[in-house]
């Protein structure tokens, strides 16, 4: 069976919001429903005015009037309501942005506790002290190797000084060329030549008297 997700946690902050925008709503709801009365009272003071009652036209016009009264100070409240959830929103996310500073300082802080003075100090000592152990462990293969050993020791990296060189000036493998192919002779052109050859041996033979 897999993991049930996580529901997102709802903050009393997320329902002030929502309810704001349920309220805008419900503003802009109510605004349309004045504007239709306000598009019928409209209808009904021409259609009175022209059948002669201008007394219900006015009437008609009055209540037109009220209503346009009631969309000036909707206008109002769904200005405010807009300015209040934008400020809150806002809000939020300056809190959230102050959050994270918090949260980079704390891990400035503890980098900062963990790399103190004392800790580079320390650092530096072991250090210090591996290259001590070095150094001893050098001169005590000194002190038992004889000078026979240590001459040794020098020849042979001297012969995998002189291996190393070698290998960087060693040239550059060249493939052989390809020879390249004679012309074919034909037998034809081999007789056309020795012909004149033949012609001048027999010129050569004395006539017999």
């Amino acid at each position: 069976m897999g993991g049930s997700q996580s529901t997102p946690k709802i903050t009393a902050q997320d329902r002030a919001i929502l309810d704001l925008k349920l309220q805008r709503d419900k503003v802009k709801q109510y605004q349309k429903k004045i504007q239709a009365v306000l598009d019928r009272e409209h209808e009904i003071a021409k259609q009175q005015l022209a059948a002669g009652n201008k007394d219900r036209a006015l009437s008609a016009l009055r209540r037109r009037k009220y209503q346009e009264s009631l969309l000036v100070k909707t206008d109002g409240q769904l200005e405010n309501l807009e300015k209040l959830v934008s400020t809150i929103e806002f809000s939020l996310i300056e809190m959230s942005v102050l959050h994270g500073l918090q949260q980079g300082n704390e891990v400035l802080k503890q980098i900062h506790k963990e790399m103190d003075l004392e800790s580079v100090e320390k650092l530096l000592e072991e250090t210090q002290e591996a290259r001590e152990y070095q150094r001893e462990i050098d001169e005590m293969l000194a002190s038992v190797l004889t000078v026979e050993d240590e001459e040794a020791v020098q020849s042979e990296l001297k012969v995998l000084q002189g291996e190393a060189a070698e290998a960087e000036r060693e040239p550059p493998l060249e493939l052989p060329q390809v020879p390249q192919e004679q012309p074919a002779i034909k037998k034809g052109e081999d007789a056309e030549e020795e012909e004149p050859v033949s012609s001048r041996q027999r010129e050569r033979v004395p006539v017999a008297a």
